[in-house]
């Protein structure tokens, strides 16, 4: 990346941190926790909202801590940092729609099991995950984006990182382009025309595709040169399938068309910290291997999902927060 996009990064992360202390004083969180609570809980909104609000400012501030220390850390022990970072951060999110968290033990598990490792030519993006049925992976996935039925599904991680924007430039470096970038000016949004091709969609059957997932109210859409255009009624920020390029400051839409289009792009970092950070524990003789040599395409782009989550997760934590504000 240029010193430019380097120094936004910073300017980004420094701006995401200090909004988030608006959520540690206790009185504003209280009050946070009972506007979450108060159409689900009724009478009961002040006595849990009371409750909460000291462990919801600490999974903040212990979940920064984690962040803090990651960004000073060599890239050895990185992912085991970012990986508990986003935990803690994550349990403050759920604490917002879940005020009984944790109500059981088994949302404590991980949620997710990692296959045994091949010594033998063993690369990270061909490498498979599995989440399982109970742990806070599904908990915080139906409880935080309503997603249901992740349990028992196969992952391989090339597919999640395909669906990390600020991914763009290491897929192109390769000549595998990651995003299609989608313009957004008021209530407009103009997508490149060849998605269509590449998702095999007719014009028509492509904004079906859109209005099925509710992402956006459209009013007209045309062709304009090598573009589609969409206007909305709204100037409203478009849900998943789209995705947010934190540091071009952009949306976009997945290259290719798969079922890893609909993972909330926690879940997705959830996933892949998950998986590195188990490496950097347990395999270590091959996660040295590749910081010493780096012999194939996975240390670029683990050095550089590991930047980016760095600077997304915190981020979409606070964008989440602060639409439930």
């Amino acid at each position: 990346m240029s010193n430019f996009s380097n120094n936004l990064e910073v300017i980004i992360l420094q701006d995401i941190w200090q909004k988030l202390t608006y959520f540690h004083s206790a009185e504003t969180t209280q009050k946070f926790l009972h506007h979450c609570y108060k159409e689900s809980l009724n009478e009961k909104a002040d006595i849990k909202s009371y409750e909460n609000c000291y462990p919801f400012i600490y999974y903040l501030q212990h979940g920064e801590l984690y962040y803090d220390q990651a960004a000073k850390a060599p890239m050895a022990i990185k992912p085991v940092l970012l990986f508990y970072g986003l935990i803690h951060l994550i349990k403050a999110c759920l604490l917002s729609v879940d005020p009984n968290y944790p109500e059981t033990t088994s949302v404590l598990a991980h949620g997710v099991s990692s296959r045994k490792r091949k010594k033998q030519q063993y690369q990270f993006s061909n490498d498979e995950i599995k989440i399982q049925k109970l742990g806070l992976c599904t908990h915080f996935a139906k409880q935080m984006f309503h997603v249901e039925r992740l349990d028992g599904e196969k992952i391989i991680m090339k597919d999640l990182l395909e669906q990390i924007p600020e991914l763009d430039e290491y897929f192109l470096f390769n000549q595998q382009p990651n995003m299609f970038i989608v313009h957004k000016l008021d209530q407009t949004f103009t997508i490149p025309i060849t998605i269509l091709d590449k998702y095999h969609l007719t014009l028509d059957s492509f904004i079906r595709f859109i209005k099925q997932r509710n992402c956006l109210e459209i009013q007209k859409v045309f062709t304009e040169g090598k573009n589609i255009i969409l206007q909305t009624d709204l100037d409203s920020s478009p849900l998943l399938p789209f995705r947010f390029h934190l540091f071009k400051q952009e949306y976009c839409l997945p290259f290719k068309q798969s079922n890893y289009i609909y993972y909330p792009e926690l879940v997705v970092h959830y996933l892949l910290l998950y998986n590195l950070s188990m490496i950097a524990r347990y395999e270590t003789e091959w996660w040295c291997e590749l910081l010493k040599t780096t012999p194939t395409n996975d240390y670029s782009l683990i050095k550089g999902f590991l930047s980016i989550t760095a600077q997304k997760v915190p981020y979409l934590v606070y964008q989440y927060l602060s639409k439930k504000r």
